[in-house]
């Protein structure tokens, strides 16, 4: 440490110092969108093995190059605001020899239902050098743009079976070749931890006062074999480690 700090380098951080400050960094954009965007932030981000899980496994990629990304169900933008610090971090040699490098991405096009949510984006993380782009409105609807990276975290269980075969129809044709679908889903054939999952689905989604919808998930044999008739190749990840859920994360590829 004292040989770096006299030629002016920097020590390189260990994974778990370059997590809590990718984690504080992202999350200080929401103090400016208020109390709750901002606890939301540090919640959502500190508790969810999901973030550190893409970004350790350097998931957060797609196509041949820096990628387009949309974020379907994006709420109040999250992603957005760890993909510019992870940018940042890289740029900045702060970005620890075990995690993969990962090209910063040149779009992000969020899509959020719930207006609530979009303005808090807005106001946290709207004017990000990556300029992210939110769009409301709901996901059977919003025209997908052309894309390498499609992010879609816990959302598509809201809509009916047939709608999600439609939605991911459509994401297949909006990824260019090689792109990557990262798909988080609650595997229904483990029945108690979907269970779970549910319940602390639906008190959140009441907490931030939105209507509480029904629900379709489905076993994760019958997610895998849905996303291969469209032309999928898909790997499994458990993505629930430290949390009573059942979640998978499926990484999804485009041939």
């Amino acid at each position: 440490m004292r040989a770096a700090a006299s030629t002016g380098l920097h020590a390189e951080p260990s994974a778990d110092q370059a997590w809590r400050e990718l984690h504080a960094r992202s999350c200080a954009p929401y103090r400016a969108a208020g109390r709750f965007a901002w606890h939301f932030a540090r919640g959502k981000l500190g508790r969810d093995p999901v973030f550190r899980g893409l970004v350790e496994r350097g998931e957060l990629r797609g196509g041949d190059g820096p990628p387009r990304v949309v974020d379907i169900g994006c709420g109040q933008g999250l992603l957005a605001s760890l993909l510019q610090q992870m940018a940042d971090a890289q740029a900045q040699g702060r970005w620890p020899a075990a995690w993969p490098a990962v090209l910063p991405a040149r779009a992000y096009t969020g899509i959020e239902l719930m207006r609530s949510d979009v303005a808090r984006a807005e106001a946290a993380v709207g004017s990000l050098p990556l300029a992210p782009r939110f769009v409301c409105g709901d996901m059977r609807e919003v025209a997908l743009p052309a894309c390498d990276l499609v992010v879609i975290l816990d959302v598509l269980h809201y809509v009916d079976h047939d709608a999600q075969r439609a939605l991911l129809e459509r994401v297949h044709a909006a990824l260019a070749p090689h792109g990557r679908l990262l798909l988080r889903i609650g595997d229904m054939a483990q029945a108690g931890g979907f269970r779970a999952s549910q319940w602390v689905d639906r008190i959140v989604t009441w907490t931030r006062g939105h209507r509480v919808p029904p629900t379709w998930g489905r076993p994760l044999a019958d997610w895998q074999a849905l996303l291969r008739a469209l032309g999928f190749a898909v790997q499994p990840l458990p993505m629930s480690a430290g949390t009573p859920f059942a979640n998978v994360l499926l990484v999804a590829d485009r041939p």
